[in-house]
């Protein structure tokens, strides 16, 4: 048990803070604190004191003593009947008032089953002390924190689920024009799933593309009004130029490509003409 005042703050010894943009809530670590230590509250933190699972009181911005019933009249007491270790163990828990950025990635499927690939990313943020409360009493602790992939993983379901609602039955090409519906639907569950916690969802951006790179640019190809035919002849094309075949632009048209012939779009190719034989003159 410490005998001594302690001043209890996120600060470490180096003068960094162990709430970072990581960190949603953190326990401080030394639970053993007696009458008169200094609670600091930063600008950007709530401080909420717990007592054996009970929650004493919400601090916000400032500097408080604490006050225990730890007097030394009963350090007897304490001795005989506690093995020396204090009867009342305090729990001071910060929590992150700052907005918080999240990331959740996920797949989904479309009309026709082809894979999607989507990105989410999200802002957070703990608004008042009753929203601390709901935090630390519905969202358990990873050993001494609550890191915000930890709160990631929980929403990522509701982002999922919200997603593919729309997504499932939405053509491929299609999806793009329905990226607000998405967005707001998405919105909508995951502020009233974060609405639990204590966590205030201030804007979701979203980007949604096909999982196969080879789609993404055959869709590309479409945009600029070419045929799903054309856009493939167009997409071999390319990749063939990439190889620095010559027959390339015959590929882009749908024009065969002969030996000794020029080739589309050229001048002529006469390096692949057949050789006129050598006649050695007597």
């Amino acid at each position: 048990m410490a005998i001594t005042r302690q001043v209890i703050s996120t600060l470490r010894s180096d003068g960094t803070d162990v709430m970072d943009g990581s960190t949603l809530a953190w326990k401080y670590p030394d639970s053993s604190i007696i009458s008169g230590s200094l609670l600091t509250v930063e600008s950007n933190h709530f401080a909420v004191l717990k007592s054996r699972g009970a929650i004493l009181s919400v601090y916000e911005t400032g500097q408080y003593a604490i006050s225990t019933p730890d007097q030394p009249l009963l350090g007897g007491i304490v001795q005989g009947f506690f093995g020396g270790q204090s009867p009342w163990q305090y729990e001071p828990i910060y929590v992150q008032r700052s907005k918080l950025l999240v990331q959740n990635k996920g797949v989904a499927t479309s009309k026709e089953m082809a894979l999607v690939e989507y990105v989410a990313d999200y802002y957070i943020h703990v608004d008042t002390k009753d929203d601390a409360v709901k935090l630390i009493t519905h969202m358990p602790f990873s050993g001494d924190c609550i890191p915000v992939s930890e709160l990631a993983s929980y929403a990522g379901p509701v982002i999922e689920q919200s997603i593919n609602q729309i997504v499932q039955v939405t053509p491929l090409e299609e999806i793009n024009e329905h990226i607000h519906d998405i967005v707001e639907l998405a919105k909508q569950h995951l502020s009233a799933f974060l609405g639990v916690y204590g966590v205030q969802l201030n804007d979701l951006k979203l980007l949604i593309m096909p999982a196969d790179a080879r789609m993404r640019e055959l869709i590309s190809l479409r945009a600029f009004g070419l045929s799903e035919l054309d856009a493939v002849r167009y997409y071999t094309a390319l990749k063939m130029a990439d190889h620095g075949l010559i027959s390339a632009p015959n590929a882009a048209v749908g024009a065969p490509f002969n030996i000794g012939a020029p080739a589309v779009g050229t001048m002529g190719i006469s390096n692949l003409t057949e050789p006129k034989p050598i006649v050695k003159k007597e």
